[in-house]
């Protein structure tokens, strides 16, 4: 896919600023377990909170391409941060632009595209995870309020999101016509942090379990109409692939990168180890792998720009950068040599951060799935 010069300014802008204000601290943030919360004001300040939304809500109004090449950017410098990125922009601004009513535009998008609140999705339980529809966290109509009761696993920015977007059961079992989606404030009583994780990766970002008890919220909190609460959520997170696409090229991108470099310094038997053809076929592999992913994700997006259907070319770009991300990462270490499993080199907190894009918003396994349910209805 050919750039046009708009979407070429976007991810250079992306790029400047991964390069100039994450990169030089993310071992301390890692440590630390996460930025200060006024990186994310910069971004909403550069328009990376709110990319895909209207102006009118102080979005960016850009399109999918260049939300996607964004999130590359600040993925090849940290995955952690560009997490908070994507789940602030998509599923849960878009959510709330496309289904929210005036007042939950007006209420919740200024804050989020600015990065002065952070939102967070609510959908996967402890039971739970690739299947949305077996959730089981309960919100009972009682007046003009909802009552939630329920418990949610693996929730990205679970302590430090001001805005919640939850994913619950609105009708007497959990099956697909009774379950409905809620955007709330975090600031309720009822909104427990259980435990916040201690991961692989993703370091710089908090992964928490999260309880509702008794968590009343007003009945004007609810996304969309009652029952439509599924299809929002797998909206979002066949939209999320897009993005799980361009993260992962963003730290396989980055292990590429750093083991050139590495292999044009290092000497063996008297020369630079680039010079010795099974170092430089690797990295001949690696970066076909790169590029390839990279246009899948593209072309994805590019589909969804152009009010095309997305999802199964959005799994293939999922499925494939996913994976092409650790077999990367992983020849990045092997070219570094024991060098490479130290924390001297960042190789090994890529490492760490890409291996969980094969995981989150659906496996792979998932994926495979999806797409051969498509295998009819593709052009081959």
């Amino acid at each position: 896919m050919i750039l046009s010069a708009e979407q070429e300014a976007v991810r250079l802008s992306a790029r400047k600023f991964a390069v100039g204000e994450i990169a030089p601290h993310v071992r301390e943030w890692e440590a630390s377990g996460g930025p200060p919360r006024d990186l994310y004001r910069q971004m909403g300040q550069l328009g990376l909170m709110g990319m895909i939304i209207d102006p009118v809500y102080g979005g960016s109004g850009l399109d999918f391409v260049s939300y996607a090449l964004s999130i590359e950017e600040i993925a090849a410098v940290d995955g952690g941060i560009s997490n908070m990125m994507a789940a602030n922009n998509s599923p849960v601004a878009l959510a709330i632009e496309r289904y929210g009513s005036p007042e939950q535009r007006q209420r919740f998008l200024p804050q989020l595209c600015s990065g002065e609140w952070l939102g967070s999705i609510h959908l996967t339980e402890p039971h739970t995870g690739s299947d949305a529809s077996a959730i089981s966290t309960r919100a009972i109509r009682d007046g003009d309020q909802y009552v939630l009761d329920g418990h949610k696993a693996l929730i990205t920015a679970g302590s430090s999101a001001d805005v919640a977007m939850i994913v619950a059961v609105t009708g007497s079992a959990a099956n697909k016509s009774e379950i409905s989606v809620f955007v709330t404030p975090t600031d309720n009583p009822g909104y427990q942090v259980v435990s916040t994780e201690r991961k692989l990766g993703h370091r710089t970002n908090d992964t928490c379990q999260i309880r509702f008890e008794s968590m009343r919220i007003p009945a004007t909190d609810l996304l969309g109409d009652e029952g439509r609460g599924l299809a929002i959520a797998l909206e979002g997170l066949s939209l999320g692939r897009i993005g799980v696409a361009a993260q992962s090229v963003g730290g396989a991108r980055q292990a590429l990168q750093l083991s050139k470099q590495y292999a044009e310094e290092r000497e063996t038997f008297g020369k630079p180890i680039f010079e010795h053809q099974a170092i430089a076929f690797q990295l001949a592999e690696m970066a076909t792998e790169v590029e390839v992913a990279r246009q899948m994700y593209l072309h994805a997006a590019d589909l969804h720009d152009h009010a095309l259907d997305s999802a199964t070319a959005a799994s293939m770009a999922k499925l494939f950068a996913s994976e092409m991300a650790e077999r990367v990462a992983s020849r990045a270490i092997q070219i570094h040599g024991g060098a490479g499993f130290l924390e001297d080199h960042l190789v090994e907190k890529i490492y760490r951060d890409v291996r969980v894009y094969q995981i989150y918003e659906g496996t792979s396994e998932v994926q495979k799935l999806l797409i051969s349910r498509q295998l009819d209805s593709l052009d081959m």
